[in-house]
């Protein structure tokens, strides 16, 4: 098994390469974010060690573009910045784990383990149907590449029409999902915010991506 560390602090670097040869891995190193990311575009890696403080790329902006040119390879982060709002913004770009400094060589170790023992799924943090994509993680949306002006709720229902593109949504699946709330007969909440929302992703595009189901629902299908 091969793994690529990335971290500017050499004796930290070295330290861990040694270690990870020692338990019987192949090991390389990278000492910026931009060496980072170019071996872990070039070279078949089955895991990678990173650490967020890096020069020339952070280790959050390496891993935001290793997802976003859809490589899976697992990835276990290193940071002294252990406060949970790191953690999460880590784990959501795409991290598999993440190790606060300072740690235990055998954690890290365990943890490698763990992350490389899983089964291999691509995230998918980008979300599309035609021209349209959504970044889950940014939480921006764009058609045609111009960005559009959505409020929280009202990108949050056009992310849950982006995950269940082709699928009929009805009503109370919407409700459930975007607004956690009860199905309510006599509420027009969902046709208001689904007509807020076609303004702003479907007017003056010919091709219309958000469609009414008669009877049964809305779906965001993707042109034919």
């Amino acid at each position: 098994m091969r793994i690529l560390v990335v971290e500017d602090d050499p004796k930290l670097l070295e330290s861990v390469r040694k270690g990870l040869k020692e338990a019987g891995f192949g090991a390389d190193g990278a000492s910026d974010g931009r060496e980072g990311l170019q071996r872990a575009l070039e070279d078949d890696y089955d895991a990678l060690v990173l650490d967020v403080m890096l020069p020339g790329l952070s280790g959050l902006d390496v891993l935001r573009e290793l997802r976003k040119r859809r490589r899976a390879t697992p990835v276990l982060v290193l940071s002294a910045r252990s406060a949970v709002e790191d953690r999460v913004r880590g784990l959501d770009l795409g991290a598999d784990d993440y190790l606060a400094k300072p740690f235990s060589f055998a954690e890290l170790l365990a943890r490698l383990r763990a992350i490389t023992r899983r089964p291999a799924v691509e995230p998918q943090t980008v979300l599309s149907a035609g021209d349209l994509s959504v970044d889950t993680v940014r939480h921006e949306a764009r058609r045609g590449g111009h960005l559009l002006e959505l409020t929280p709720k009202e990108f949050s229902l056009l992310e849950y029409l982006a995950r269940r593109k082709g699928v009929v949504l009805t009503r109370a699946m919407i409700l459930d999902h975007v607004w956690d709330l009860d199905y309510d007969g006599g509420s027009n909440l969902v046709e208001v915010y689904v007509n807020y929302l076609r303004k702003k992703v479907d007017a003056g595009h010919e091709v219309k991506l958000i469609h009414t189901v008669r009877g049964a629902g809305y779906v965001l299908r993707e042109p034919s």
